[in-house]
């Protein structure tokens, strides 16, 4: 587990979202969608909702780290095995496949499918029951989308 890799990576939302969700972007569009108004807007505790959607992007970097980085599982090939052959085959593996498909691009296919398949449904069977229209759940799952390819490309490569 890299710590400093799963921290930089759980500013990335914050990055994205002000580049995504600015007015020249998507800004606008995401606004009539989500029929936010500049008043709603200026109404918000932004150090709550920073702090808090930090805490939840450490551990949403903490959970890509294990869909981006197949490594993570060789432990569970051996659960319940004990002894001197279980160690010694677990520790070939690990020699074998350490760096496998450790780069960016792995990474960011899977942190952008986690997007298409995790995000998008939990996001849009949400906006369906909250009336949000298409575009308001393609604005969304755009940015998750992004997003979580950019933080599982980061966690894959940092090695």
């Amino acid at each position: 587990m890299n710590i400093v890799a799963i921290l930089v990576a759980a500013l990335i939302p914050t990055v994205v979202g002000f580049i995504w969700y600015n007015p020249k972007v998507f800004g606008t569009v995401w606004m009539k969608a989500a029929d936010m108004t500049e008043e709603k807007m200026q109404g918000a505790n932004m150090g709550v909702i920073f702090g808090v959607s930090l805490v939840l992007s450490i551990m949403l970097a903490f959970i890509t780290q294990s869909l981006v980085i197949h490594q993570v599982h060789l432990d569970s090939l051996f659960m319940g095995m004990e002894g001197a052959e279980a160690t010694s085959q677990l520790e070939a593996l690990k020699e074998q496949f350490d760096g496998s498909y450790r780069t960016f691009k792995h990474g960011a296919l899977h942190g952008f499918i986690a997007g298409i398949f995790l995000a998008l449904p939990i996001l849009g069977t949400n906006a369906l029951f909250e009336r949000k229209g298409f575009k308001y759940i393609l604005v969304n799952a755009g940015y998750w989308a992004v997003t979580l390819a950019l933080m599982g490309g980061l966690i894959c490569a940092w090695q």
